[in-house]
C-alpha cells in the first residue's frame, strides 16, 4: 500500500495538487483538436450543491476516438453537455477550460458559441425518438440543421439531406426523408440523428450512448458506421457510454470515469490488458465472456454509485471496493502515472506491483475476496456511517457479494 505521501494522494480538505493531475487522452505530442483542463461543473439544489464534474482534464486529436466509460451518474454526459454549452441555460456554476482549436468555449458568448455548436462541434443524444420531432418529416429536420450554418437555398439543402441519409446508410433516402421520425426504425433512426450530427461536416463528434436501446446487431452497425465516416471525414470522436465492448470496439483512448473524475486514463490496449484501477477492475468483471462457463455468475460491483451531493470522505470509491484499507477513507487519491507504462494514470493508493498481482489473479478468475487474500491484503474495514455507506451495504446485501 501507498503512504500517504504528497505524490501519492491527498487528505480530505486540503487543495488538490495540480501537478498531480494527468491527461485523459491521445499521449501524443500534436496539438489535439479538443482539450479540456480541470473542468467543474456544479449545480446548486435545495439540497445542496451537486459536484458533478470534478476537475476533469482529458484531450483528444483529429482523427482519434476517446471513450469515457462509467456507470450513470458518474458525469460522463454532464462534461460533453457542458462542451456544448447546453448546461448553461440550467444555472451551472463552471469552471476550468476547454479548449478546442485553442479557444476557450467556456469563455464564449451564447451567440459565439452558437456558431460552432452544431457546426464544427456535433453531438449525437441517446434517445434518437425524443430528440427528432415528432411532428416534422425527418428530411424537413435534417434540411434546417443545414440552414442553421449553411448559405444556401431550400433545394440544395434538401440534396443535402437525400445525401446525407444514403450516406449512413438509410435505402432510398429520396423516399424516406419524406417520413416522420415514428416510421424509421430504432436503427434508423440513430442513423438519422447521425446524417443530422454530420450535416455540417464537424471536426468534433461527441456520442453520448449512440447504442442504447439497440439490438447487438444493429449496434454493431451504427459502431462500424461511425468509425467507417471517421476514416473518410477525418473527424474526432469522443464516445460516452457505461459499456466497455462498445469502447473495446471503437476506442483509441479510454478514460474511466466514477463520482465526477477521472479514475483512470490509458490506451484502450491498456485499459483492457492491464487496468490498474479497483472500479476499472469491477465493470470488466462484469462483462460475459465466451471463455467462462454457462455456470459462472458475473461478479457486480457490490453498492451504488455515491451521491454527487454528500460524496465519501478520501477516495470517493472506498466504500464499494473490496481492497480498500482505513487510510483510504482518508487520503483523496491523485490521478498518477504508473510506473514503468506510458501514457497511463490512475488515482488508486494501493501500490502499483500490489495493484497487478491482484489483477492477475482476477484474471484467473478468482472472486475479489479470494484475490485479496491470495496477495496478504487485509479485509476492508467494516462499513462506516459516512454518506453513502448505507446505500453500499444495501447494495452489498442485494448482491450477495462481500465487502
Amino acid at each position: 500500500m501507498r503512504d500517504a505521501s504528497p505524490d501519492q494522494g491527498r487528505l480530505e480538505g486540503d487543495p488538490p495538487h495540480p501537478e498531480g493531475r494527468q491527461d485523459a487522452g491521445t499521449g501524443t505530442s500534436s496539438e489535439p483538436l479538443l482539450r479540456v483542463e480541470d473542468l467543474r461543473v456544479e449545480f446548486a439544489t435545495d439540497d445542496g450543491i451537486v459536484h458533478a464534474v470534478d476537475g476533469v482534464t482529458y484531450q483528444v486529436s483529429r482523427g482519434r476516438t476517446l471513450g469515457i466509460v462509467g456507470e450513470s451518474g458518474s458525469g460522463k454526459t454532464v462534461s460533453s453537455l457542458t462542451t456544448l454549452g447546453l448546461t448553461r441555460s440550467q444555472g451551472a456554476h463552471i469552471s476550468g477550460r476547454i479548449l478546442f482549436e485553442g479557444r476557450d468555449l467556456v469563455a464564449l458568448s451564447e451567440d459565439e458559441l452558437r456558431t460552432i455548436r452544431g457546426n464544427e462541434i456535433a453531438m449525437i443524444f441517446q434517445d434518437p425518438l425524443s430528440s427528432l420531432h415528432p411532428f416534422y418529416r425527418v428530411g424537413t429536420q435534417l434540411v434546417e440543421a443545414v440552414l442553421a450554418h449553411q448559405d444556401l437555398s431550400k433545394a440544395k439543402a434538401r440534396e443535402r439531406a437525400v445525401e446525407l441519409l444514403g450516406l449512413v446508410g438509410i435505402p432510398d433516402p429520396s423516399r424516406r426523408a419524406e417520413d416522420y421520425p415514428h416510421e424509421f426504425s430504432g436503427g434508423m433512426r440513430q442513423r438519422a440523428m447521425i446524417a443530422m450530427a454530420l450535416a455540417n461536416d464537424p471536426k468534433l463528434l461527441i456520442a453520448d450512448e449512440p447504442t442504447t436501446a439497440l439490438d447487438v446487431t444493429v449496434q454493431a452497425q451504427i459502431l462500424a458506421l461511425m468509425e467507417r465516416l471517421q476514416r473518410e471525414l477525418g473527424m474526432a470522436i469522443v464516445i460516452i457510454t457505461h459499456d466497455l465492448g462498445v469502447v473495446a470496439e471503437m476506442a483509441d483512448d479510454i478514460a474511466v470515469m466514477y463520482a465526477g473524475r477521472i479514475v483512470e486514463t490509458a490506451s484502450a490496449e491498456l485499459v483492457f490488458s492491464g487496468p490498474e484501477h479497483p472500479y476499472t477492475w469491477g465493470l470488466l468483471k462484469s462483462i460475459p465472456t465466451l471463455a467462462g462457463g454457462r455456470e459462472d455468475d458475473l461478479v457486480p460491483i457490490p453498492g451504488t454509485p455515491p451521491s454527487l451531493i454528500r460524496r465519501p470522505s478520501g477516495c470517493h470509491f472506498h466504500p464499494r471496493c473490496p481492497y480498500a484499507q482505513p487510510e483510504h477513507s482518508r487520503i483523496d487519491p491523485q490521478l498518477q502515472p504508473v510506473p514503468e507504462k506510458a501514457s497511463h494514470d490512475v488515482a488508486c493508493l494501493l501500490e502499483s506491483e500490489l495493484r497487478r498481482r491482484l489483477w492477475e489473479e482476477l484474471r484467473r478468475g478468482c472472486t475479489p475476496e479470494q484475490a485479496r487474500e491470495a496477495v496478504g491484503l487485509p479485509a476492508p474495514p467494516s462499513a462506516t456511517t459516512e454518506p453513502g455507506a448505507a446505500a453500499t451495504q444495501t447494495g452489498t446485501a442485494a448482491s450477495g457479494t462481500s465487502p
